[in-house]
Parts: C-alpha cells; sequence; structure tokens
C-alpha cells in the first residue's frame, strides 16, 4: 500500500472514531522530519508520522521529533502493522 493511500484511509479512520476532531497534513517542507498529521480533539492535540509499512527507513529529524512531541502530548509512527495498537493509544490519550 502505498503511503498516501494509508494516510487517507487514516484520516478517514481518525474521523469516524473521533466524531469532531480536526486533522491537519503538516507540510513536509516547513520543517523536515515534522510528523505527517496533526489531529485536535476537544483539548487535546496529537501528531502521528504515517509509513507504509513497519520497516520503512525514517528521515532524518523523524524520531526526534516523535519523540520530542510525545513527552509534550501524543505521538507516534503509524503504519498498517500497528494501526489499532496506535489508534488504542490515541483513544485513551484523548480520554485522560
Amino acid at each position: 500500500m502505498l503511503e498516501r493511500k494509508f494516510q487517507a484511509s487514516l484520516i478517514k479512520e481518525i474521523k469516524e472514531r473521533f466524531p469532531g476532531c480536526t486533522v491537519v497534513k503538516n507540510d513536509p517542507t516547513y520543517i523536515q522530519g515534522f510528523p505527517d498529521l496533526t489531529i485536535f480533539y476537544k483539548e487535546h492535540w496529537a501528531l502521528l508520522e504515517c509509513k507504509k509499512s513497519e520497516n520503512e527507513e525514517h528521515q532524518p529529524n523523524q524520531d526526534y521529533y516523535v519523540s520530542e512531541m510525545d513527552k509534550q502530548s501524543f505521538a507516534r509512527f503509524i503504519f498498517p502493522e500497528n494501526k489499532e495498537e496506535v489508534l488504542n493509544e490515541l483513544q485513551q490519550a484523548f480520554q485522560s
């Protein structure tokens, strides 16, 4: 599956799972390595870096930004193999 197809289906699933949320696709040229998606839900926010598979290479700075943003709120790498796990973790984070 191409990353853009995975990302499009993921956005749809996030919007269904978290009604009223706003999902923003971040500009990859603005901050190199910053995660692909920002999700705003009620008083919470989260960042997701989409990958087409578990074995996909990480670009420079992606690990840094996912780690730093996770310290502030919630951030993860997400790919088809871990999608359910990450969305379950996101749901728990949004309920806290």
